[in-house]
Formats: structure tokens, sequence, C-alpha cells
């Protein structure tokens, strides 16, 4: 929504040139449950005349339908869409406004106060150049007050607001406003904000919001709109070495060949030295080209086609950088990360990580510590939960370039996505690359698995047995191993039970535990294969990720999934070791098709009924298996 201006009428092409290159300030609004942040943002944009005539008669008649301010006008429903949000008085997601004045452009995100959508906090705040924080006078600092304050800092906004709102309620106290500006001062400079702007105001009542108040003579600061007007708010990524994610090659004739992207850092000219990571390819820049013509120079926030002097390799996902100063390439690092879904992170599982352009896969590490948002201190934990901050680290399946985050947001911020459902489940910040993901390298041998596969006289492989405990795996896979010794064949069988009194001994049956037991098992199988041998691995296994994490550690058609399909009643009454009676008593917790869920196979290469097939015709089927896809002969 634009300021209204005599040159609209008069002068339409240079009202749109001003408008054009006025300066843009994002930012956000945040703090505890009904500190008035949509009252705010309402307020802010009625006094700058900023809200048209119907939308004020919309206003008007669901303030007296649903409003909170009796017969008075409810601004915050101007920016409370969602019908639950009306009813409860209350903001769920995040609600962004577009306005702008004579001085300046606007994008606001107002987001949620409730500790349960602290994660739609996080979602608005990681593109803002400034937070207002609010607080209510009547209630001062809050916990969820330091929580926003600690994310502002942590996703890197330098400069914060704090507007000290429903001055009103407590009769304009000087006194009051005074130690809520000491309290939070002294947590600011613990988080490391030090660019703070307080102001004294009422969103319900106009107090300082756009006007000087006539009734805090007291303040001699700017209103909250002469701030966010005025505030300078430097462009560190113009000043920072050149990058730009490749998000397209374009290719429209066999003349034209160049890469499209935003830059999200420096400053690039023809001419300019550039570097491809992680190729490491470097050329000149020949052209800078957008569909009003070719540049003599591009800054970041553009986006722009480059092309280069010289024909190299470059995709989607790769980053194009100055030449003299590119970005890192690793792929193990530290960072933080917040969790943003109902279940809770699971160390060693197999997640997709989305950095810019590029979308790898990515395993996270045992959280090294927890924060407590609300004392900062650093906290034990195995996983993190909704909402949940910590440190951890994470292994890519690939190296890739990237920034730290303080150094750039764009290069150095990630998503997490979870690779069955593509919902997004976290939210991370890169530190720096471990040591070793510069000092670890894949040593070649002479004698490979290919030389092993030529001795044997068969190919390697995994056979993998998933099912319900006392489905049958281990009556099955023994048999099946039996089978190939007499054929020749060179096996291993790796059994739950045994695994767990060495190798996985520290393990107990968590969902965490239960993910890092595959993963652990899926590498020793990689290395079982590598060697030559036929693995024959009987494991419960209860998710899909950890199977295809199983799966994806070899190569295409060295991985056999067996479903040994039991129903659960049936595998109960067999229960050989007495756990389903443990379970049902309550003595044994997480305990896979009690209180503990089994994601069957989709689709598996062999599927074993064990109600209408034998333990041998079971085997006789996955040796069949094995002989058609040219495992064994």
């Amino acid at each position: 929504m634009a300021h209204a201006s005599d040159l609209i009428a008069s002068d339409i092409d240079a009202y749109l040139e001003s408008h054009q290159y006025k300066s843009l300030l994002r930012f956000i609004t945040c703090g505890s449950v009904d500190d008035g942040k949509s009252t705010l943002i309402g307020r802010l944009l009625y006094e700058s005349h900023l809200v048209f005539e119907d939308h004020l008669a919309t206003l008007a008649a669901d303030s007296a339908k649903v409003g909170t301010q009796g017969g008075d006008l409810d601004f915050a429903l101007l920016l409370d869409g969602l019908s639950a949000e009306r009813e409860q008085g209350i903001t769920i997601d995040v609600a962004y406004r577009f306005f702008s004045t004579e001085r300046r452009k606007f994008i606001v995100a107002d987001t949620p106060g409730h500790e349960q959508y602290t994660r739609n906090m996080v979602t608005g705040a990681s593109t803002a150049d400034l937070a207002v924080i609010l607080i209510d006078a009547r209630k001062g600092v809050l916990t969820q007050t330091r929580r926003h304050s600690f994310l502002v800092s942590l996703l890197g906004i330098k400069r914060v607001v704090v507007a000290i709102n429903k001055m009103d309620l407590v009769d304009y106290s000087h006194e009051v406003y005074s130690a809520i500006e000491t309290e939070y001062s002294d947590f600011a400079g613990r988080i490391g904000l030090d660019d703070i702007t307080f102001i004294p105001l009422s969103a319900l009542k106009g107090d300082n919001v756009v006007d000087v108040s006539q009734r805090m003579r007291w303040y001699h600061g700017p209103t909250l709109m002469g701030h966010l007007e005025t505030v300078q708010v430097d462009d560190d990524l113009a000043e920072a070495p050149f990058r730009m994610p490749v998000q397209w090659v374009n290719r429209p004739n066999l003349d034209f060949r160049g890469f499209s992207g935003r830059i999200v850092g420096g400053t690039i000219r023809p001419g300019d030295l550039v570097r491809v990571l992680p190729a490491g390819t470097t050329s000149k820049v020949d052209r800078i080209v957008t569909f009003d013509g070719d540049l003599d120079r591009a800054i970041a926030g553009q986006s722009v086609t480059i092309t280069l002097a010289d024909e190299i390799d470059a995709s989607r996902g790769d980053l194009i950088c100055a030449g003299d100063a590119p970005a890192e390439v690793a792929d193990q690092f530290e960072a933080h990360i917040v969790w943003m879904h109902e279940d809770e992170m699971l160390p060693g599982r197999s997640y997709l990580m989305k950095i810019g352009t590029r979308t790898v896969g990515v395993t996270l590490g045992h959280p090294k510590y927890r924060i407590d948002v609300n004392n900062l201190d650093h906290l034990a934990a195995t996983t993190l939960d909704l909402n949940e901050i910590g440190v951890c680290n994470l292994s890519l399946d690939r190296p890739i370039p990237f920034d730290p985050y303080d150094h750039n947001r764009e290069t150095g911020g990630f998503v997490i996505i979870d690779k069955l459902t593509h919902n997004t489940v976290g939210a991370g910040l890169l530190h720096f690359a471990l040591r070793r993901s510069h000092n670890i390298h894949w040593q070649k041998v002479q004698v490979d698995k290919q030389a092993r596969t030529e001795i044997n006289n068969h190919r390697s492989g995994v056979v993998w047995f998933t099912g319900l405990s006392g489905s049958g795996k281990s009556t099955i896979a023994n048999i099946v191993e039996s089978k190939l010794h007499l054929l020749g064949v060179r096996t291993y069988l790796l059994d739950g039970d045994n695994v767990r009194h060495g190798l996985n001994r520290d393990l107990g049956f968590t969902d965490a535990d239960r993910v890092e037991n595959i993963r652990r098992i899926a590498e020793v199988s990689r290395l079982m294969v590598d060697a030559g041998l036929v693995v024959l691995v009987s494991f419960i296994s209860p998710f899909r990720a950890e199977r295809q994490l199983a799966r994806s550690r070899v190569e295409q058609g060295e991985f056999i999934e067996v479903h040994v399909d039991t129903p659960l009643d049936v595998a109960e009454s067999r229960d050989p070791k007495g756990l389903y009676a443990k379970a049902r008593a309550g003595e044994l917790a997480n305990f896979t098709g009690i209180d503990s869920p089994y994601e069957p196979p989709e689709v598996a290469e062999v599927h074993v009924d064990t109600t209408s097939m034998s333990a041998e015709s079971a085997a006789d089927a996955i040796i069949a298996t094995l002989q058609s896809i040219g495992i064994i002969a």
C-alpha cells in the first residue's frame, strides 16, 4: 500500500520513478503474547493514512463483531487475517504487509508471540533488517521477550527497536519505562545486541506511533514511524565479496549460454575474475544481461544473467564467487539448528538440506548442547524438540560452497527437509567447516570390489530383512545363509540382537537410538559389500527413512529389501522372547508395534507372507531373486 501523493494525479511517471528508487526496509514485530504487535502495525497504517475507505468500513464492522476494544476500532484485525486469529484474538501465522511513505518503502512481518509458534517468528525474521520488539509496560521483560530477542541476535538482525507499549495503562510513567529500559539493556548486552532504540508508546491510543505524544513530555526521542523512516540500514552485502548462486543455466539458442540468479553479495562488473564452486574453475565476466539490456555493474539484490568468457561447466546449485575472495567448500560443519517440527530431530537420520539453490543430503549429529533461551544456559541434550535451539555437527553427502552465517546470511543459512514427507522440519546457521572436512579424504586402494568379485565368482550385495519382532526374520536369514554357503557364496549375517552385544551396545530403543542403530549397520554393510560379501541384515529397522539410507550406501542393484510380513497378532502369539507380554504390561517402553511405530516397505524386492509361506520356501524365493538379478549364478 502506497501513500497518497499529488504526483499520482499530476505526473504519474515522476511518481513511479521516485517510488522506484526509495530505499526498502524489511522489519518484523515480535515479543510476548498480547503485547500489541498487530494493533501497533494496524495503528501505524491507520495514522499514516494508508488504509483505504472500504477497508476502514470492513474494520469497523469486524471490530463490532469480534473486536476487543468495545465500540472502538480494533486495529489488530487489519493484520490478523485467519479466522482462528480473529476468534482467539492472537496471531498464529506470519502476516506480511507492504506499505510506503514519502520517504521509504516497507515490508513488515507481524510474527506470533506464542512459544508454540516460535518457528513462524524465525521465518519472519530470516530476511528482516530491523526488529521491533514489543514489551507490555505492565508486565515488563518476559520469557518470550528474551526468547525473541535471542533469536533476533542469532539470526543476525543488528538493529532493534524496543517498543514499550500500553503506556496508557501505567499512566505514562517515566519510572516504569526506565525500569524496563534498564532490565532489557542488561539482557541485550549478554546476547550481543547493542544498536537499540527504546520508544515508549501506546498502540491503542496512538502515542508516539506517528505523532509525538503530548502525554510523555519526558521522552525526547523519535516516534516509531520517524525512526523507521530515517534509520540507517547499512547494505553490508553490497560491501561483501561477490556471490551469486546459479538458479538456471540460460540457453535460449546455440550462441548464448548464461548463468541466471540473484546476487546475494558484493558487486560484479564485466571483466571481473570469478570462480565457480565447488568445482573451482575460473573465468572472467563477459556480459551482465537483463531484460532491459546489459549492465556495467550489478549489485547485491539484483537478479541478472552472467555470461563468461570461457566455456566452463556450471549448473543449478553452483556458486559464482569473486575470483580473489571465493567462498569455502566443505562437507562437514558445526551449525545452530532451530527445530521446527512436532516430531523430534533424529540424529543419524538422513534429511535434505537446502542452501541457496542447492539441495544435498545431510545427517545431523547429536546436539553438543541445547540453549535455554530464558537464561542462555547450555543444556545437555540427545535430540531437539519443536522450537528448541541447539548446536550440532552435520555431515553432507557432497561438498558445498558456503560462507559462515555471520558473514553472509544467504550463503550460510539453510533449511532442513524431511526426505519422505518433504516438510520443512528445521532451519540452521552454519558456523564453520570442521577440520576433518578438509583433512580426511577417501583413500584409493589397489584391490577393489571388482577384484574381489572376480575371485569370489559372484557379486556382492545387501539382503535386508525387515519386519516385526517375532516375524521370523532371523530364522529365514539363517536358512538363506546356509543355502548360499552350500553354493560357495561368501556371506556374513548381521543380526540385530548379536550386534547389540558389541558395536551397538551403547544404544537403547528410543526413536533416536533406533535411527543410530540402523545408520551404523548401514555403514558396516557398505564396507562388507566393498569386501565382496553378500551381507544378510536381520533388523526390525522400523523406519523407511533409515532403510532408504542403507539402500543409498550401496550401488543400484546391490540392495535387496525383504519384507517379512507377519500380522501383529500372529507375531505377538509367537512371542519367543516374551517381549510383547512385557510391552503390554508396561515393562518395556518403545516396543515396535505396541508403542513405537513400524513403517512397512512400500515396495520391497521380496515380500514374504509368513502366514502362507514356510521359512524354507521364503528362503528359496530370496535365493531365486538373487539369481535373477545376477548377484549369484
